[in-house]
């Protein structure tokens, strides 16, 4: 049954229906880097596996009990995830059971004494949820890249094969920093297991990526799409595509459709002269923090601003706000008591280089583009 979201009036923003995308490809028609990356972040012993890996279990099982209110620690196998997505309902496979995970042990070993590496591997690939309504790879290419899973690249590749972790959190289009740190672990792990060289992967890593810009109906697309996310962080995308749930928002449509407008007429005033092409834009509720309005972009299917991107929940650079920070840091009393810096100092104005975790160079410049000694 239909989902529907609204406004706080009333106004519907989005019916959510069906059981997602789907289409069912062999393993012959997937391109060996999407099965390369798929095993190196989920299964590294997978072909060497009875089903289960017990040293990833018991890793699992301490750093949960260290840790028992943190997030759980993982330590399933493809063999184990499938068994999990088909046999057990969303509510049992999302518990934390014992029980549930001995009978997922012993069902992926049965699974594994009755199917080929390849047949189960070739069922994860099409079974698993890749966020955005598209389950397995296929419907995940053309739902991101609007292509077909055999013409996926290996930056491509690698970015999808991370996303089944949490397809919320690491979903490319709304939270597009952590998507590449994940892609970055992928492609290192890649390396580690000989399927990819180490500039390969730095190379995959910093090669751009083009988002498919598909055709949706419906209302104030960003924060929709924000409020679907959530529902599947609470109830699981199953519940929010079949569940048929009623959704009312903290949106107001008469203030999307005001911050819409002004978006638009602010870029299209100021981009000529400052080459401003996008915008984004949160209302927020005073003393109770609802979102009233949400602008992601100023045109959610505008590929060439990469509107589906919601800009509003990407991590900025916070320019001049930052620097009473710096000042307080630097000039805050050191262990010896005495500051790290003073107002006397003298800090030449000049390039500096640093490397950052992925092997790039980060370069900062001036506003101007010069420097100034």
């Amino acid at each position: 049954e239909t989902t529907r979201i609204f406004d706080r009036n009333g106004e519907l923003l989005w019916e959510v229906f069906g059981e997602g995308k789907r289409t069912n490809v062999s393993l012959a028609q997937i391109p060996p880097a999407m099965i390369a990356a798929t095993i190196a972040v989920e299964d590294d012993t997978f072909y060497e596996n009875a089903g289960a890996d017990l040293p990833s279990l018991i890793a699992a099982l301490i750093a949960n009990t260290r840790n028992p209110n943190g997030r759980p620690v993982g330590g399933s196998t493809i063999t184990q995830q499938i068994v999990r997505h088909i046999v057990f309902d969303y509510e049992e496979r999302t518990a934390v059971s014992y029980n549930r995970k001995i009978k997922e042990i012993i069902l992926a070993w049965i699974m594994s004494r009755n199917y080929g590496k390849d047949e189960i591997l070739e069922m994860y690939l099409n079974e698993i949820y890749y966020g955005n309504l598209a389950y397995g790879v296929e419907a995940a290419a053309q739902t991101y890249f609007d292509k077909s899973a055999v013409d996926l690249t290996l930056a491509e590749a690698s970015l999808l094969a991370g996303l089944p972790q949490s397809p919320v959190e690491l979903d490319p289009l709304t939270n597009f920093e952590a998507a590449k740190e994940r892609q970055w672990l992928v492609l290192n792990l890649m390396a580690g297991d000989g399927a990819i060289t180490q500039e390969e992967a730095v190379a995959a890593y910093q090669e751009p990526l083009t988002f498919a810009a598909q055709e949706v109906s419906l209302t104030a697309p960003h924060f929709s799409v924000y409020a679907r996310q959530q529902l599947e962080e609470m109830f699981g995308a199953e519940m929010v595509a079949n569940g048929g749930l009623r959704v009312t928002t903290s949106l107001d449509l008469r203030y999307q459709r005001l911050a819409e407008q002004l978006a638009r007429q602010h870029v299209a005033a100021v981009g000529p002269e400052r080459n401003l092409t996008n915008a984004a834009l949160v209302a927020l509720k005073p003393g109770t923090g609802e979102i009233l309005a949400m602008l992601g972009s100023v045109d959610y299917r505008d590929a060439t601003i990469d509107g589906r991107v919601n800009v509003a929940l990407s991590p900025q650079q916070p320019g001049s706000a930052i620097k009473p920070l710096t000042y307080a840091a630097a000039l805050s009393p050191q262990a010896d008591g005495k500051p790290s810096w003073t107002a006397a100092d003298i800090l030449w104005d000049v390039p500096v280089a640093y490397e950052q975790f992925n092997g790039t160079v980060y370069a900062p410049v001036n506003y101007d583009g010069r420097f100034h000694g």
